[in-house]
């Protein structure tokens, strides 16, 4: 495929994703239907196609619409590139700019507009990051980082690094956490290699690593990881600590892949119903992962900031305050509650644990800790809590 064509297959599938469709199953339908397209060729039409996701609101006063076309054209704007010479109508180019397209963009109209952040979400945002707002704003417009974690349990972070380079895969450390590496160069060649099929290294954000350095994990522990999802939290603390380990999610079909990761890892994690884990309470540290907006990892899943609504935003904080208060039920009277978002969101943060200490006064914070996308991580917090000593 020409750049052209691959841009007009950018332009269908983020018509679609406009329409309602997911961008995934978009992309999906499209390479099914696309039997021609190299694997250079999809890559290059996924990666406009979440540019333009995560650039959503400023490309289309760029390009003078909200279509695929308008993203797409306000995206070669922005790139100091002339629309002309990709949109030419020739072979499976897009067809040439009409002369309402060739007009100059009109300005921003907010901040918001430009930064790419919901109107609504605006202050919130704005306010909850104070001076960093349009540092984090500028980082959700671009594409993610790739950071792995090493596996203590099978390697060192220099063995780690070693095996990726004979791999192709280069890698420096990141300051966020010392299993922490961020992929320089080779990253499409991870999931094929045998450090990471090996289980020397896994896929996670060096702040989701941090929030587990933070934990008081030590051997013979008995720990829950209340909302588990896919597990990446579980599988960092399993290879910190000799502990034993209950993962639970309210959604078990999340924790699926769970026991291949763990053995590929040389770790043990037992999975569990609801039930199941009320009955093995109490637990000396509970993590609850909550469910949250995304915020903070709204580059990986730009789709997230935009179907985001005032709405959902409140029926998430209302989640989060139910996990809060039946996690502390299975915390042992002595043990640790540790709550962690992938949010920048004050409100479902620093919010949330004021409101739970309101209504809970025998708990007390003993640690808290935020990480800004605009540091070169996805977005975190995580808070640790546990009873008062006179209770």
């Amino acid at each position: 495929m020409t750049p052209a064509a691959r841009l007009q297959a950018a332009i269908e599938v983020l018509d679609q994703v406009i329409a309602g469709e997911a961008a995934e199953k978009a992309l999906t339908g499209w390479a099914r239907r696309s039997r021609f397209a190299g694997s250079k060729d999809r890559a290059a039409v996924r990666d406009h196609v979440f540019t333009a996701l995560r650039c959503f609101r400023s490309r289309a006063v760029l390009g003078g619409s909200l279509t695929g076309r308008g993203l797409i054209l306000g995206g070669l704007r922005e790139a100091g590139v002339d629309p002309a010479d990709m949109f030419t109508g020739e072979g499976y180019a897009p067809a040439p700019l009409s002369a309402e397209e060739q007009a100059e963009p009109v300005g921003f109209s907010s901040s918001a507009e430009e930064f790419d952040i919901p109107e609504w979400l605006w202050y919130s945002f704005s306010s909850s990051l104070g001076d960093n707002a349009e540092a984090a704003a500028q980082a959700l417009r671009q594409r993610a980082p790739v950071h792995l974690r090493v596996n203590l349990r099978k390697a060192s972070v220099a063995e780690a690094r070693a095996a990726l380079e004979d791999e192709g895969i280069s890698t420096e450390p990141h300051a966020a956490s010392p299993t922490a590496l961020e992929v320089t160069e080779g990253a499409r060649k991870l999931r094929n290699g045998a450090a990471y099929n090996n289980g020397l290294v896994e896929l996670q954000d060096a702040a989701s690593q941090a929030v587990v350095d933070m934990l008081p994990l030590r051997d013979g522990m008995k720990v829950l990881d209340f909302c588990a999802g896919g597990g990446g939290k579980s599988l960092a603390m399993a290879a910190r600590a000799q502990i034993r380990l209950t993962a639970h999610d309210i959604d078990p079909r999340r924790m699926k892949d769970l026991p291949e990761r763990a053995s590929r890892a040389g770790v043990q994690i037992s999975c569990q119903p609801t039930e199941a884990v009320r009955s093995a309470a109490p637990f000396d540290l509970v993590l609850c992962d909550a469910p949250c907006s995304g915020s903070g990892s709204w580059r990986r899943a730009p789709e997230g900031k935009w179907r985001l609504t005032p709405e959902r935003l409140d029926e998430i904080r209302a989640i989060q305050a139910e996990i809060l208060d039946e996690a502390a039920e299975l915390t042992a009277p002595d043990g640790v509650l540790a709550y962690a978002t992938c949010s920048m969101l004050e409100a479902e943060n620093g919010d949330q644990i004021r409101a739970f200490l309101s209504r809970s006064p025998e708990w007390q914070l003993i640690g808290e800790k935020a990480w800004g996308v605009q540091d070169g991580t996805d977005g975190f917090f995580a808070a640790m809590l546990t009873r008062s000593k006179a209770d």
